[in-house]
């Protein structure tokens, strides 16, 4: 019940007139924030934890839906914390959504530490990727160095970071992949044909077929199923 009061009694604040006690870092300026999660207790124990660092402002959304709406209706807020498994939709077309309509921050509170997950939040404008089983202390501070206009990864995603979009070829030498080359891996391993990747990147067959080639050169193989092994092994695609 304390958790409820607090993120309450935070929403309906005037901006400036939040108890010093609340506040760790007085010095700092009041921030608004919003919180997309399918999780009431959730999103109440963040609340509580932005109010604790000085937020003045906590808008709140249960999906990819609601936080559209609040954030038409608000504009954007300093920062934006948010779920990647909401029901209705992708939060990662979400981050990139908000990152476009000019929201300057993006905090990213995900249950999983699946590298592509990881490395596509970041891809998407994500300033910070963080665990729902991180420590308050890990959240706390990542949220700050992100609002400090820093990035964060949680320390056990951190490794996944560390590696970029190197692959392990068939003789065990890392081999880095542009980013274009890891989409059309992806596309591969979703089942498409050479045209149809090409439709969906807007690339000719032929342009297609030469990615493939380079990777192909990269990894040691020309088989596509193998390219596709050697990259899911690494973490690079799904």
């Amino acid at each position: 019940m304390a958790t409820v009061g607090i993120s309450q009694a935070v929403r309906s604040t005037p901006a400036g007139t939040l108890p010093a006690s609340m506040v760790p870092h007085p010095r700092e300026e009041l921030f608004s924030v919003l919180v997309v999660d399918d999780h009431p207790l959730l999103r109440e124990a963040i609340a509580a934890r932005l109010a604790q660092m000085g937020a003045g402002t906590v808008h709140e959304a249960a999906t990819v839906a609601e936080a559209r709406a609040r954030a038409q209706a608000t504009g954007p807020c300093d920062l934006a914390i948010l779920d990647l498994g909401l029901p209705d939709g992708s939060g990662i077309e979400l981050v990139t959504e908000l990152r476009s309509h000019g929201w300057p921050r993006v905090v990213v509170l995900a249950s999983s530490d699946d590298p592509y997950a990881v490395r596509s939040a970041f891809q998407a404008g994500a300033q910070a990727y963080l665990l729902k089983s991180a420590s308050p202390v890990v959240v706390t501070d990542g949220v700050r160095r992100v609002l400090e206009g820093g990035v964060y990864a949680d320390p056990s995603v951190a490794p996944v970071l560390a590696t970029g979009t190197r692959v392990a070829g068939t003789d065990n030498t890392p081999r880095e992949l542009s980013a274009r080359e890891v989409e059309v891996l992806q596309l591969v391993a979703d089942g498409q044909s050479n045209k149809e990747i090409g439709e969906e990147l807007s690339l000719s067959a032929l342009t297609v077929k030469s990615h493939l080639s380079r990777i192909g050169r990269k990894l040691g193989t020309g088989d596509r199923a193998q390219m596709v092994a050697l990259a899911m092994r690494a973490g690079v695609i799904r």
